[in-house]
């Protein structure tokens, strides 16, 4: 849902820092690393301290550089494989710090064995979320969908955290921690069975397409269609 809103920020809203980083020749790569690296450290410092709120707003001024980048790169004309292999990966640095660092802060402070196992399938089911998509379309399908987009996840969590944190109501992140994980794990599930759907045509095609043992165009009848396997 959120991610219909990217054009409006990117356009204009954030368009002033991305003509200023510009200006002072800053890469769209360096903009990725530093975001990155301000998320991580405004979740992993401040977090597992107690200091929630403190964290969200470290993590919420540096999480914009993931709209700030790209189109950096499109106004420079400079998009690029690698640089869409950077941000993708930079992303799981970034979201594992995020509800990694809620995992030490149930571990720790928050005192909270349930939350803190919460947290961490909430990390482990996000990457499943994005791997899933990008295996699919390293294979030739497509696994787009589902509830839990990586801008709702990261909205939904800050939000709750913060506004928690703010009127001294755990309650609000426990919800967003609960939400997300069945989220998440419906997204999952969704993909999963997109993805099955696809498969089963195109391996039902790619079959159609091999003649069978004995026809004019196959192999001899008693003979493998493919090579020997090896030892």
């Amino acid at each position: 849902m959120l991610e219909r809103f990217k054009g409006f920020w990117q356009g204009v809203v954030l368009m002033p820092f991305v003509r200023l980083f510009i200006k002072l020749g800053i890469s769209p790569d360096t903009v990725t690393f530093v975001g990155t690296v301000g998320v991580c450290a405004g979740a992993l410092v401040f977090f597992p301290i107690g200091e929630l709120l403190i964290g969200v707003l470290v993590i919420t001024a540096f999480v914009f550089s993931d709209l700030i980048d790209g189109k950096m790169a499109r106004e420079l004309g400079r998009s690029s494989r690698f640089g869409a292999f950077w941000d993708s990966t930079l992303d799981r640095f970034g979201d594992g710090a995020i509800f990694g660092g809620l995992a030490l802060y149930f571990a720790g402070v928050g005192d909270s064995y349930l939350y803190l196992c919460v947290s961490l399938y909430c990390l482990v089911m996000g990457s499943v979320t994005s791997y899933a998509r990008a295996r699919a379309e390293s294979l030739g399908m497509d696994a787009k969908g589902g509830i839990a987009e990586r801008a709702d996840r990261l909205v939904a969590i800050l939000v709750m955290t913060g506004l928690g944190a703010i009127f001294d109501l755990p309650v609000l992140m426990y919800v967003a921690l609960w939400v997300l994980a069945f989220a998440s794990t419906y997204t999952v599930g969704f993909r999963v069975l997109k993805v099955r759907r696809q498969a089963v045509v195109l391996d039902a095609a790619t079959a159609a397409d091999v003649p069978p043992a004995g026809s004019p165009t196959g192999p001899p009848a008693g003979e493998s269609a493919g090579p020997a396997p090896q030892a």
